[in-house]
């Protein structure tokens, strides 16, 4: 359901170099700031703002409920179905792009790997520690609470996920973001995009999964402010973007292809 689509890295940089550095959370520790010589004033001004900003604040409790009553338990699938012994490896680093309640993050983090965990939403990632501490209290994940447009880790990560996140964004920053994303990989990273898949196959299944869209993407456009747009060809957009398609896993709603995971790799450079 488009209740995975999330305002993560909604607002420009451009914006964001404005009102300063964006806090950065980690598992156990408080709020935190880079700007500490602006005092008391700053971080209220900076507090005041996130409220302002987690459109999820209200939704966000209630996600995965949602999720799971909109497909059944497809969408959980999809965002875990890159996520094995095959591609992860102990001792990985992998970035999650617009975390959610984050059960794939815990799940590469179960196979070993050094994870990290990036989301706009203070709502989203307060759901993530809440199911971390549920499920996996041993595990420790990294998070920061920021654009993930102003993440800087440039060639740090083996792979980068963004699992029902690109297509809160207009199509043109959609593009932006995945640009974005593909930098902070490492030169043989993956790339990994869990989404609504593009329509195909008869027009009344074309049909259907358009409208499938259109519902979800028209409810968080009135609550969400998210961008309201057609179904994103993934594959070819990664594509032109350099990565290399290796693999697609697809799934069903009412024996449709409604979901799909598409695994990317970066190319060396010549």
């Amino acid at each position: 359901m488009y209740l995975e689509m999330r305002p993560t890295a909604h607002i420009s940089p451009a914006l964001f170099s404005k009102l300063g550095p964006s806090p950065v959370a980690t598992r156990g520790t408080s709020v935190t700031t880079n700007n500490d010589n602006n005092g008391g004033r700053q971080a209220e001004s900076d507090r005041r703002y996130e409220i302002m900003r987690d459109k999820y604040k209200y939704i966000g409790p209630v996600y995965d409920f949602l999720s799971n009553l909109y497909s059944g338990k497809s969408i959980h699938h999809c965002k875990t179905a890159m996520l094995d012994v095959e591609t992860v490896k102990p001792g990985d680093r992998i970035l999650f792009a617009g975390v959610g309640h984050g059960r794939d993050a815990i799940r590469a983090a179960e196979l070993g790997a050094d994870v990290t965990v990036v989301d706009l939403s203070e709502t989203m990632l307060r759901k993530f520690s809440d199911a971390l501490a549920k499920e996996a209290p041993q595990l420790a994940i990294r998070q920061v609470h920021s654009d993930i447009m102003k993440v800087a880790e440039f060639e740090q990560y083996d792979m980068v996920v963004a699992n029902f996140f690109l297509n809160v964004f207009d199509e043109d920053m959609m593009v932006s973001v995945l640009e974005h994303l593909i930098r902070l990989g490492k030169a043989d990273a993956r790339v990994v995009v869990g989404d609504f898949s593009y329509p195909n196959g008869n027009l009344v299944a074309r049909l259907f999964k358009k409208a499938y869209w259109y519902v979800a993407v028209f409810i968080f456009w009135l609550f969400a402010n998210n961008a309201f747009h057609k179904i994103y060809n993934y594959p070819e957009h990664m594509q032109r973007l350099g990565l290399k398609v290796t693999e697609k896993k697809h799934f069903k709603l009412l024996n449709m292809n409604c979901y799909w995971s598409i695994l990317g790799e970066k190319q060396a450079q010549n």
